[in-house]
């Protein structure tokens, strides 16, 4: 029986579900859209995070993608390695590193933003303009509800 034929039932009304199935079908093909470049969606993340907000700190970086500061350090060590982000000491808090991409960094973010949004123009093809927006602005609603 294909998953088209089985019915969801009680999971059928559940916005949750759907968010889940949805988000799983971006993410298998958003490993093949930037399959060879050794990225990943966290590190393309915090790439962007960067990009957008020069000499932002690691910590801030990852409470705005939700990321455990324990977790922070061995991916901005593996874009350190890479030679994408540089990371230097804030001088007003000796504790803190603020970040920035460096010219390959951009490339990649680049190059990784190109195939990116080729992945999501295939994904959402059956999207009009329109319905893309409306989609991107309800999801946006539903990231800012207070969590009760």
């Amino acid at each position: 029986m294909s998953r088209k034929n089985v019915s969801f039932g009680s999971l059928s009304p559940l916005v949750g579900f759907h968010l889940r199935r949805a988000s799983g079908e971006f993410a298998l093909d958003f490993r093949a859209a930037v399959e060879g470049t050794g990225m990943r969606q966290v590190l393309v993340g915090i790439l962007a995070i960067v990009d957008a907000n020069p000499g932002i700190n690691q910590g801030a970086v990852g409470k705005i993608l939700g990321i455990k500061r324990a977790n922070m350090v061995s991916l901005i060590n593996e874009l350190v390695e890479r030679a994408a982000i540089e990371r230097t000491m804030t001088p007003s808090d000796r504790r803190s590193f603020s970040l920035a991409l460096t010219a390959s960094g951009k490339a990649l973010l680049a190059e990784c933003m190109t195939r990116i949004a080729e992945h999501e123009r295939k994904l959402l093809a059956g999207l009009s303009d329109l319905e893309r927006q409306l989609l991107l602005n309800l999801l946006s609603r539903i990231e800012s509800a207070p969590a009760s």
